[in-house]
């Protein structure tokens, strides 16, 4: 039974290492640990401790529990997937993608890409949070969507479960490019923008609100920018690993609130007056 356990743990660290374009050495020097042990933990012959779990939580970011496949992650679907296979009995959240969130999603990926993807502190952590505040100011202030993406809690702050395979899909397109670098010694995921953005897909007042998260945030670090957000209302109020929702964006604090309310209680924000 523990020998299975180590297996399929095992192969996960093996595919997480491998997406993250990391060699076991590399990967030995992170946990500080040696090399033939990492590569033991992918064979399943060695156990990982409770310490190495939570090193290798911080290096792939993602929550523990994804690691050892406790919680199954969300399946992505693209409306413009044509051969989506039907009748799969799997107990996973299906999250449909339709052809105009997409859309709004790469131009504002491309966006952000172009105007602070060059800083040396704009890795796909980074991008995450952004995105995130883009969001979720852009639903406080309007109470209508931008990109509309959904967003996972995990230990380092909220994550648009989208994004792995819409931006696979914009490298297909030679829309972006993928680029491994380091920050600070940890290793640093790049994306450079391979064309401009359609301003045509974004409003005003939505391009306003990406330039005020921009001004305020492009500047922190990874680790800056996800404990800032672990102090916003929204994440705070789901479990890790469950979907943020957008409607507790109304219950800001004021150091986070984007929105002016009027003295009266916010609970009426967002609903209709009788």
């Amino acid at each position: 039974m523990m020998s299975s356990i180590y297996a399929r743990l095992g192969k996960k660290v093996k595919e997480l290492r491998e997406r993250m374009d990391l060699s076991q050495q590399k990967l030995a020097e992170l946990l500080n640990i040696p090399r033939p042990a990492v590569s033991q933990i992918e064979n399943g012959t060695r156990a990982v401790s409770a310490e190495e779990l939570v090193g290798l939580s911080r290096i792939f970011g993602i929550p523990i529990e994804t690691i050892l496949e406790l919680k199954k992650e969300p399946e992505v679907v693209l409306s413009e997937e044509k051969n989506v296979q039907r009748g799969k009995k799997e107990q996973r959240i299906r999250v449909n993608v339709p052809q105009e969130n997409l859309a709004k999603f790469r131009e504002v990926l491309l966006y952000i890409l172009e105007k602070v993807g060059s800083k040396q502190n704009i890795g796909e952590t980074v991008i995450y949070k952004l995105l995130y505040f883009i969001d979720f100011d852009y639903y406080e202030k309007y109470e209508e969507q931008l990109i509309g993406a959904k967003y996972q809690k995990n230990h380092y702050g909220p994550t648009p479960i989208e994004f792995a395979k819409i931006v696979d899909r914009m490298m297909e397109k030679e829309e972006i490019v993928r680029v491994k670098s380091k920050f600070f010694g940890f290793p640093q995921t790049k994306y450079l923008p391979l064309r401009k953005p359609d301003l045509s897909k974004l409003t005003a007042r939505e391009l306003e609100t990406i330039e005020d998260v921009l001004n305020r945030l492009s500047d922190m670090t990874a680790a800056q920018i996800s404990d800032y957000s672990h102090n916003d209302i929204p994440w705070k109020t789901v479990k890790e690993g469950e979907i943020i929702e957008y409607e507790s964006v109304f219950y800001r604090t004021p150091a986070y609130s984007v929105r002016h309310y009027p003295d009266e209680s916010r609970d009426s924000v967002g609903g209709n007056d009788d």
